[in-house]
């Protein structure tokens, strides 16, 4: 079967535009392949950049068993940053530009040096990385009810929506980063606890899956771009007057407010 694959990217597109849920592809086609999947988001992300959008970096999703977990699947997605959706670390939300938000701390790196190759290592990572600092994503799966299946989810660019990146971070080599430990807490409520470890045992050796992965397509990471390397705790719903922070132990913390 052949699948339309600037069709569904235009399908996400208008989701994204009209800020209304859609079904999921695989429900109306029966099968989606991994590749077919990663050829709508490159041609959804083609669609952004001509319309004006730049590229801020990429980014992992579901690479803690948390998340895999919470959305039924058993292996990482992968994506990109769009320029526009790059926020601050005390950040303000317009809830009414998404669909149903969820909030999710991350772990970032910031690149000092480009990086690409299929046999990349997370000791490469490291020496190309500048920093590393805390994040929270907003992710707004613009399908129904926020289920999907992973081909779906990669479709949709891993459900990208927002992120804000913080303004302190360490060397890549000044702290074990699978020691991090970051609390997220949602209006001043504790809601989970995690390491750097959390993540798929590695934050470095995830991005070197990225950096091995985009080899599949002739691409790597670029100087100046931010990482995502995931979130180590599941997603929280985000609302009006939501205030969402995640602490590092090493990185200060990130704030997002809903409104």
């Amino acid at each position: 079967m052949t699948v339309d694959l600037a069709g569904w990217a235009g399908y996400l597109q208008a989701a994204v535009d009209n800020r209304r849920e859609v079904q999921g592809i695989e429900a109306q086609i029966g099968s989606l392949s991994i590749d077919d999947a990663y050829a709508i988001q490159a041609a959804l992300i083609e669609n952004r950049l001509a319309a004006g959008d730049s590229l801020a970096g990429a980014k992992l999703g579901l690479t803690s068993k948390a998340k895999q977990e919470q959305m039924g699947v058993d292996e990482p997605a992968y994506g990109w940053v769009p320029a526009s959706t790059v926020l601050g670390d005390d950040a303000e939300v317009v809830l009414g530009e998404l669909i149903h938000p969820r909030v999710e701390p991350e772990f970032v790196f910031l690149m000092g040096q480009a990086l690409a190759g299929a046999d990349a290592t997370a000791e490469q990572v490291l020496d190309a990385t500048e920093s590393v600092v805390g994040g929270i994503e907003v992710i707004d799966s613009r399908y129904e009810a926020f289920k999907f299946t992973l081909p779906d989810v990669i479709a949709d660019n891993t459900s990208a929506a927002r992120v804000a990146i913080g303004a302190y971070g360490v060397g890549p080599r000044e702290v074990d980063l699978r020691a991090v430990t970051c609390t997220f807490t949602i209006d001043d409520e504790d809601v989970g606890s995690a390491t750097g470890e959390a993540l798929l045992g590695d934050p470095a050796e995830c991005v070197a899956m990225l950096v091995r992965h985009l080899a599949k397509y002739d691409r790597g990471l670029e100087a100046g771009w931010l990482v995502m390397a995931g979130a180590p705790l599941g997603a929280q719903p985000l609302s009006v007057g939501t205030v969402a922070t995640a602490s590092y132990s090493h990185f200060g913390s990130v704030t997002v407010r809903g409104v």
